[in-house]
């Protein structure tokens, strides 16, 4: 059977209202689709539509139309994600990390949902193939998860199980997210993970060691980042940025005559022992760092900027 057309999704189900699906939620809300959320805790519940509000500011400052309350009127939230998946378009699920659970609840949606409509799951670490189990229509899950928080940062990561219908699911939820303001990627084969999480635990692992064996403080380590090679990838990842270090003879030229000493750098790479003294370490490092400024400081800071930044790359319409 088709996959719905894309241009008659109107209505979008998000499975858990907690911090990860309220900002789904007004990302969504932001696009204009009516969300139906669910959340089996009532302090969740209750605290959704004051989560997804919050986010709104921000995403007027993105070029988000209305007020938070004409997007609040599009939103609801249930106890039952069942009543939730009721007349939805597409699911982004959001539960907790824990195989059984998702088994169940995907099980679920999938018997109460019509078969012409695809299921995402946010799973950072999970495999579709795994949370597929007792689906009856196992073809429709594909992992699609977003880099917090998704109502700011535009990367989906689409990654297919063993029984999605790559030609059909996977390219309809590329598609789906692409054609609303996303950029969305296609994992092509599942690995723990994914892509951008094992990118940024292979950084954190040297950044341990570094601090572990003495070679720089946690801010400095930060810094080296922050400061210099970070600005570069908010533009271009590693490939393009090492093409340009390449100079005029681009990727050929850096391969030829820069990896061999990038291959010595690479044999001196550290594994650092995740210990008590390395933790208590990194735990006064980052408090040093920080001074003052408590953990909401410290997200309403990154959270400006990002929107800085994002502002300066999207596109400009007028050009």
């Amino acid at each position: 059977m088709p996959l719905i057309d894309l241009e008659n999704v109107k209505t979008v189900a998000v499975i858990g209202g907690g911090t990860i699906g309220a900002s789904w939620s007004a990302w969504f809300l932001a696009q204009g689709f009516t969300v139906r959320c669910s959340d089996p805790s009532p302090a969740a519940r209750e605290a959704a539509p004051g989560l997804v509000a919050a986010c709104w500011p921000q995403l007027a400052a993105l070029g988000a139309s209305g007020s938070a309350q004409e997007a609040l009127a599009r939103f609801s939230i249930w106890e039952s994600h069942i009543q939730a998946v009721e007349g939805a378009d597409y699911v982004q699920e959001n539960a907790p990390e824990r195989l059984e659970l998702k088994q169940k609840l995907l099980s679920e949606i999938d018997a109460a949902l019509p078969v012409d409509r695809v299921i995402g799951s946010s799973t950072s670490g999970l495999k579709a193939s795994d949370m597929q189990t007792g689906m009856a229509h196992p073809q429709r899950l594909v992992v699609a998860h977003p880099f917090n928080p998704p109502h700011l940062i535009p990367l989906v990561e689409i990654v297919g199980g063993q029984q999605t219908s790559e030609e059909a699911a996977a390219d309809w939820a590329v598609a789906f997210f692409n054609a609303h303001g996303k950029r969305a990627i296609r994992v092509r084969k599942e690995v723990p993970g994914h892509i951008a999480n094992r990118l940024q635990a292979a950084l954190w692992k040297e950044a341990a060691y570094l601090v572990q064996s003495g070679v720089a403080s946690v801010e400095d380590v930060d810094l080296a980042i922050s400061e210099g090679p970070g600005l570069r990838w908010a533009i271009m990842g590693p490939h393009l940025t090492f093409h340009l270090g390449g100079g005029t003879g681009g990727m050929a030229h850096f391969y030829d005559h820069l990896v061999p000493a990038m291959q010595t750098w690479w044999a001196d790479l550290g594994t650092p022992v995740m210990d008590a003294a390395l933790r208590e370490q990194l735990v006064e490092g980052v408090q040093q760092e920080v001074g003052d400024r408590s953990i909401a400081d410290l997200a309403a800071e990154r959270d400006r900027k990002l929107i800085d930044i994002l502002n300066v790359l999207s596109p400009d319409p007028q050009s």
